[in-house]
Parts: structure tokens; C-alpha cells; sequence
């Protein structure tokens, strides 16, 4: 049911009679401002739905609209109009280059320059919604009419509200009008990569947020999760900016600082989600850890790695078996998502410097393995010609002093042959998919004479 009761030819005919007393009174001026935003709030409640409301869905509607938009004597008849247009752009995507072709996009980039939310907010999303398949030359709008550093302001007053807030320091329509700039940006920088520079002001303030918001339940959710795509589009080593440079990741107060909020986040991210969600909403902030550790001096590197790879503690059992972020991420890697594994693995294999002998050291066989094996990279043969740490077991990744011992009844000889049958299965397969290159262990117990041969009524009674 309409907002105001009026459907079908009625709703048609109070939308007519209204646009049409607004386009009159653009050159009469016979309205109150007061009443002029009374028509303009009707307007907006009939065009939250587009039956019946085609006046408002036209070239002459959203050129009316724009112009109160822009020119409106008052606030209120500003924004009342602008959310028109909006509502319109995201229920018509033809209303998009209607819009643009209005010519009125650069004006409102220079509105964008508000100490306000409210209008923030309504003019990020319209710039927003018009970053898609229309033909807004954005180019101009960053360097004729100032949309870079407007953005960028917004971005360092939201920040300012952070350092003088507290960990919650946000409104409803603050939280709303951060979101829609921080997604203005995405687009931007994604859809236009030589654009990206413009916004690299930005970086240290979008990383000032992460590090003192309060992480919401799902924690990859709201202002967070567009706070990392942003930075994952941005221009983070500092290499096509001129006002920008990667050291700007670390500050020298606390180097490890946008390190451990980052890796905070991941760390609640990982417990919170189930597989499927950390593939579609996870792998944006595993790229972003990969990209500040290849700028991190070694400092912050060194640091990483410790958060990250598998501690000493983790080694008390298989590698992947504890509670710590590594074994999470470990266990992860294991997923049939391909998009996530992928992602782990390519962290993990960063943190080893890129280097698989050192992979394999820090994660095992078991977790290297395929990834080494995708990339055609070799997997270490051995201990001694990989350096890796000869108490630990290569495979599993636990100290060989904390694997269990055997406190059941010994084996029978036709087990041990079983035993024994079934490891040989095992290394010939691992060898033929070219996973190791080391002689059966299986053989050479034979040819040293540790096998021996069951008597042919072994198995009777």
C-alpha cells in the first residue's frame, strides 16, 4: 500500500499535478520553501515505488528533481530532492545515465565538500549508483571539480570522529553516509585504475578507523568490510602517488599497529563464519595481509609471521590441530573451496618468503604439498638437503618428542606386513604424482633385511 493511500490513475495524476506545480514554480516562485518541500517529500514517498509514479522516472522528472536538488533555497528542499533522484537511480538503473546526462554531476561533487552526513550520505550514494553503466566522465568530476579531495575529507572527519569517540563513536546516518563513500570509492578505483591516486589521502585515515572501531559480531560486516575493499583497490605501496608513501602503513609510534588490527579482524572473521561465507567475504582481507607484508619493513614482517604461521605450541600435535589462528587457517586450506585455499596458501607461502624449502618448514608436507605441486614448484626431498628442523616430523608438522606412543598390544607379523604393504602403496602413489623423490622406505627395510617373509601357513591355526 502507498505511503500516502493513492493508487493506480490517482497516484499517476497527484504525481503529474505535483512535478507539474514544481516545474512552474521554478520561474514563479509562488511556494513557500516550506511548501515546496512538502511536495518534494510526497514526490519522494510515491517514487518508492515506480507503478504509477512515471513522471518521476523521466528525463523531465530527474532534470526537475536536480535542479531543486542543487538550487533549492533550503536544506530540507535539497535533500528532499536529492533522495528522490536517488530512490530513482536505484529503482530504474535507465534513470543512471538520465542523470548523468543532466550535466549536474560535477555540481554535486563540489556539494560533496559538507560538514553534514545527511548530505554526505545522499550524495555519495547518487554518485555511487552512477558509476554504473553510464557514461559519468569521473576523470573531471576528481580535477575539475574537486570529487578526490572532497571524498578524502570525508573520510578524515569520519576518522576525527574516531580519535575524539571513542571505539563507537558513529550516528545511524554517520555509519550510512561513511559506508556509501567508502563504496564511491571501491567503484571508482576499481572501475577506473588510473583514477586510484586521487584517493590515496585516504589510506592512513580508512586504516585509522579499522584500528580503533569496536568489530562488529560478524566482523567483516558494515564499515569494516568496505574499509578493507577499499584498501584492497588502493594504492598501498605508495608507487603512483605523490602525497602517499607505504611507510605511512606503519607509523613510528606503533609500527605493528594496522598489523594487528587487520590480523584481529581475520583472526574474528575466521571464528565467525562458516567456510562458505570466509570464501566470498574473507579472501579481500587475506590479498590486503599479502600486499602490506611485501611493503612491510622487517620489523611488522617478522611480526606477521609470528601471528600467522604455526607457533611452537601449535607443534604439540599435528599442525592444523589446534585453536590458534594458523591451525584455523590451516584447517581452511584443506576446504574444496578453491578460491579460499588458494588465498591461505598464498599467504602463508609470502610469509616463507616465497621460498617452498622454508614453506614446507613452517607448514609441513601435508599443507604444502599441493599448493608447491599447483604452482610446479619442488617439494624438498628431505631433511637434509631442505634444512627443515630434524625434530620435527616433515609431514605433519609435530615435534617427533610429542607424537604418541604405540601402548597397545605389538602387531602381529601378518599385520606388520599389512602394515608394510600399505605404506608401499602409499610412497609409490606420492611418488608418481611427483610429491616426493626418496627411495620406499618400505624397499629399503627389505633389501636391509628388517621384512621378513610369513611362513606360507602363517595364517592357520
Amino acid at each position: 500500500m502507498n505511503f500516502l493511500g493513492l493508487q493506480g490513475p490517482e497516484k499517476l495524476k497527484d504525481v503529474t499535478q505535483i512535478l507539474d506545480g514544481l516545474r512552474q514554480d521554478l520561474t514563479a516562485k509562488s511556494l513557500s520553501s516550506t511548501e515546496r518541500t512538502q511536495l518534494l517529500l510526497k514526490l519522494r514517498q510515491h517514487g518508492t515505488n515506480p507503478v504509477n509514479a512515471d513522471p518521476i522516472y523521466s528525463k523531465s522528472g530527474i532534470e526537475t528533481l536536480m535542479r531543486y536538488g542543487v538550487d533549492g533555497e533550503t536544506t530540507d528542499e535539497r535533500r528532499a530532492a536529492l533522495r528522490c533522484v536517488a530512490n530513482s537511480l536505484l529503482l530504474d538503473p535507465k534513470m543512471r545515465q538520465i542523470f548523468v546526462d543532466t550535466g549536474y554531476g560535477g555540481k554535486l561533487a563540489e556539494m560533496l565538500k559538507t560538514d553534514s552526513s545527511d548530505d554526505e550520505m545522499i550524495i555519495s550514494r547518487i554518485l555511487f549508483l552512477s558509476t554504473y553503466d553510464t557514461t559519468m566522465d569521473f576523470e573531471k568530476l576528481i580535477n575539475a571539480h574537486g570529487l578526490g579531495d572532497n571524498i578524502n575529507y570525508q573520510i578524515s572527519r569520519h576518522a576525527e570522529q574516531f580519535v575524539k569517540g571513542g571505539k563507537d563513536p558513529l550516528s545511524q546516518m554517520d555509519e550510512m553516509a561513511l559506508t556509501d563513500t567508502l563504496k564511491l570509492i571501491f567503484n571508482i578505483a576499481k572501475l577506473h585504475p588510473d583514477l586510484m591516486p586521487a584517493f590515496s589521502p585516504s589510506i592512513p585515515h580508512i586504516l585509522e578507523i579499522l584500528s580503533r572501531i569496536e568489530i562488529p559480531k560478524r566482523p567483516l560486516d558494515g564499515v569494516v568490510g568496505y574499509s578493507i575493499n577499499c584498501l584492497s583497490v588502493l594504492d598501498l605501496d605508495g608507487n603512483k602517488s605523490k602525497d602517499y608513501e607505504s611507510s605511512q602503513l606503519f607509523p613510528a609510534s606503533n609500527q605493528n599497529r594496522n598489523v594487528d588490527s587487520l590480523i584481529n579482524i581475520l583472526k574474528k572473521a575466521v571464528a565467525t563464519y562458516k567456510t562458505d561465507d570466509l570464501d566470498s567475504q574473507a579472501i579481500t582481507l587475506l590479498h590486503l595481509l599479502i600486499i602490506i607484508y611485501e611493503v612491510a619493513p622487517e620489523g611488522p614482517r617478522e611480526h606477521m609471521r609470528a601471528l600467522i604461521l604455526p607457533e611452537k605450541s601449535d607443534r604439540s600435535v599435528p599442525i592444523g590441530q589446534t585453536d590458534t589462528l594458523s591451525s584455523k587457517l590451516l584447517k581452511l586450506s584443506t576446504t574444496p573451496s578453491l578460491n579460499l585455499k588458494t588465498a591461505i596458501s598464498e599467504l602463508m607461502f609470502v610469509l616463507s618468503g616465497k621460498d617452498a624449502e622454508t614453506l614446507t618448514k613452517n607448514i609441513g608436507y601435508g599443507f604444502a604439498a599441493g599448493f608447491l605441486s599447483s604452482r610446479e614448484l619442488g617439494v624438498p626431498q628431505n631433511t637434509e638437503e631442505s634444512g627443515l628442523d630434524s625434530e620435527i616430523n616433515p609431514i605433519t608438522g609435530q615435534r617427533w618428542d610429542a607424537e604418541p606412543v604405540d601402548t597397545g598390544p605389538p602387531m602381529t607379523q601378518e599385520e606388520k606386513e599389512r602394515e608394510a604393504e600399505r605404506l608401499f602403496v602409499l610412497f609409490e602413489r606420492a611418488k608418481a604424482n611427483g610429491l616426493i623423490n626418496v627411495e620406499n622406505p618400505v624397499v629399503q627395510a627389505a633389501r636391509e633385511g628388517r621384512l621378513e617373509e610369513l611362513p606360507d601357513d602363517a595364517d592357520s591355526d
